[in-house]
């Protein structure tokens, strides 16, 4: 006879057998015990086995999450999300950190347990996770608020490298937004009390100046204000992976909408758009791009870069397959049958929503805009209509998502990125110099009726081009683009 190859145990059903005689039944009750205090032991058990997750929120404040311990991450996002009232939540996620000091982006589709040590000691935080290249692509002014936290937060954190002008003209914006219009006695107070950048005494009097400057500008200008300048430099939304390339030369790695990119301290030496590469993989700690013949130019036909471990070769990899699947692919790609018995290679992929997704859903479905609450002004903020907020503006990706252009009132320049994969080309470096603090105007509330409804008879009308979809994963752990 051959090996057994299954086992069915057949489990007994409640219930009595026909013509069986009754039991008397035996109390397991203690004396002076009741069934109702018995359930609420049962309860208060069960309340014990629920995980209270802290998580730290954009505007510093944190909340409380009870989640039962067995379950994926998208249901504490979902929470979350509920909470905060978040309707472009895709653009957010929560990240926790990891030992050795790099942070780490909670998986939807895995269970908490298995990615948080200690989860009922940990402290997760709220955080943008993709960065659109122009503001005009967010549609709701409570999202453009949370992206103004997240900035404020990359500044304090020194993961916006500025110049001092620069610095302190996004801080008088945040000043504006969070407390009104200046008044110096007011200002300093506050400035006193709130920290916006690593060494804020020497930049002052700067922030005061500029302050001055905004009087009667309501907080979401300034929100809008805030990310037009930070959009334009050069580490906006760039978080490095340390690495070191096969000469053994240091470098930092970031992934963004365009593709890889490759950083010498904070300088890029180098982009590597998505229409140029083929496929990213990682086996142990090299992280490999797989360039297309084609366009590989002066370069191997794989580039491989060295990380510090496994879980950080393959932490950067992640963000690379997310990063390039909300913005280049049109849908969410279908998940893949896992194989029963033996599989190669890792089988992650982007959960959520494209960006085109969700910039469709938040059209089309007309959800109700509800109020929000600023921390620090307490002001019941009603958000407006896109057309009485923001200027329409193209939307520009590598090979991506089009859109028609619209007239627009700011003087912001949006990049165009040509579509043939012989002649790949970024955008445009923006400088960071006191030179190019030519503010935006304010948004087009203040455009004549008829220049808006143009605007926003050109939005209705959008053209989306269909980029190429990831083949199947390759023996290395490796995803093809």
């Amino acid at each position: 006879m051959g090996e057994i190859e299954g086992t069915y145990r057949v489990l007994q059903t409640p219930g009595t057998r026909l013509g069986s005689p009754t039991p008397a039944g035996v109390s397991t009750l203690e004396p002076g015990q009741t069934l109702s205090v018995t359930a609420a032991r049962a309860s208060a058990r069960m309340q014990e086995k629920h995980l209270h997750i802290r998580v730290k929120l954009l505007d510093n404040t944190v909340e409380i999450f009870d989640i039962e311990p067995k379950r994926d991450g998208q249901m504490l996002l979902t929470q979350v999300w509920r909470r905060l009232n978040l309707t472009e939540c895709d653009y957010f996620g929560l990240e926790f950190q990891h030992p050795r000091s790099y942070w780490i982006w909670l998986e939807p589709m895995k269970p908490i347990i298995r990615q948080v040590r200690r989860p009922k000691n940990a402290l997760l935080r709220l955080a943008v996770k993709f960065f659109p290249p122009d503001p005009g692509q967010l549609q709701e002014e409570y999202t453009r608020y949370l992206f103004a936290l997240q900035l404020k937060r990359d500044l304090l954190e020194e993961r916006l490298p500025c110049t001092d002008t620069t610095a302190a003209l996004l801080a008088s914006h945040l000043l504006q937004a969070e407390i009104g219009d200046y008044d110096e006695t007011l200002d300093r107070e506050h400035l006193k009390a709130n920290e916006y950048l690593p060494s804020q005494e020497h930049s002052l009097e700067k922030i005061l100046e500029f302050h001055r400057k905004h009087m009667g500008q309501t907080p979401a200008e300034s929100d809008f204000q805030v990310l037009e300048i930070a959009r334009k430099l050069e580490m906006y939304g760039i978080r490095f992976h340390t690495a070191s390339d096969r000469e053994g030369a240091r470098i930092n790695l970031a992934v963004s909408h365009m593709g890889v990119l490759v950083f010498q301290g904070t300088t890029k030496i180098n982009t590597f758009n998505w229409s140029r590469v083929r496929k990213l993989s990682f086996k142990r700690k090299r992280f490999l791009i797989k360039l297309h013949p084609e366009v590989r130019g002066p370069y191997q036909d794989t580039l491989e870069f060295l990380l510090g471990s496994r879980d950080e070769c393959k932490n950067f990899w992640k963000i690379c397959v997310e990063y390039h699947t909300f913005f280049r692919l049109l849908d969410q790609p279908k998940a893949k049958a896992k194989a029963v018995f033996f599989s190669r290679g890792s089988s992650f992929r982007y959960s959520g929503r494209t960006q085109k997704q969700l910039v469709d859903y938040v059209r089309d479905s007309g959800v109700k805009r509800v109020p929000y609450e600023r921390r620090h002004s307490k002001t019941r903020m009603s958000i407006r209509a896109l057309t009485a907020d923001l200027p329409r503006q193209s939307i520009s990706f590598t090979e991506g998502m089009r859109t028609t252009a619209s007239p627009s009132s700011t003087n912001a320049s949006f990049y165009s990125v040509p579509t043939s994969p012989l002649a790949p080309r970024g955008p445009p470096d923006f400088k960071d110099s006191s030179s190019s603090l030519t503010e935006p105007q304010a948004p087009d509330a203040k455009r004549p009726a008829a220049e808006r409804s143009s605007g926003a008879a050109a939005d209705g009308d959008t053209r989306w081009a269909q980029s190429p979809g990831p083949p199947a994963l390759q023996p290395c752990q490796g995803v093809g683009l």
